[in-house]
């Protein structure tokens, strides 16, 4: 799996989502400008001890970001998609793009991509969540339909056993 933030602006989020994808073997993928450096003390504290062991690629531009990856699946998440995230099938490889905090994705990459768009369902006026709540719930639901490859280990409990 892939997960890929265009121009993120906060780094707590954005250590949080490496944090995430540490633990889920997922790549995640960084499209500048970024409102932050990705070595800034925040992304770090955010991702704790897990950011050193996160497979991560960084790009200059959304341009770039397609240069580099010509041809890939790549899903966009909204809160405009008419597609609803559960409503679409993930292949192990593909990529899930989250735009910035402040505006998402520009529109006209949208409506380029209307068929790969997604979206949370959400309540009311709620303008969106949080972008690393976001990300994790998708990324799940990709893992989900991929049988959680790779995620199989059982967790130990730190004083008993499980019998």
């Amino acid at each position: 799996m892939n997960i890929v933030l265009l121009e993120p602006e906060i780094p707590q989020n954005t250590g949080n989502i490496g944090r995430t994808c540490v633990a889920t073997d997922t790549c995640l993928h960084l499209i500048g400008p970024m409102g932050f450096q990705i070595n800034e003390k925040a992304v770090k504290k955010a991702g704790l001890d897990y950011w050193p062991k996160l497979k991560l690629k960084t790009y200059i531009s959304y341009r770039d970001f397609m240069e580099k990856n010509p041809d890939i699946k790549i899903y966009m998440a909204t809160t405009k998609a008419e597609k609803i995230y559960t409503d679409v099938e993930y292949d192990k490889d593909c990529f899930i793009m989250f735009g910035k905090e402040s505006a998402g994705i520009p529109e006209e990459l949208l409506i380029e991509n209307r068929e790969n768009c997604i979206r949370i369902p959400m309540a009311g006026d709620t303008r969106s969540l949080n972008l690393s709540n976001s990300v994790a719930i998708v990324l799940y639901e990709a893992l989900r339909q991929n049988n959680f490859d790779s995620m199989r280990k059982i967790g130990e409990l730190h004083r008993l056993h499980w019998k």
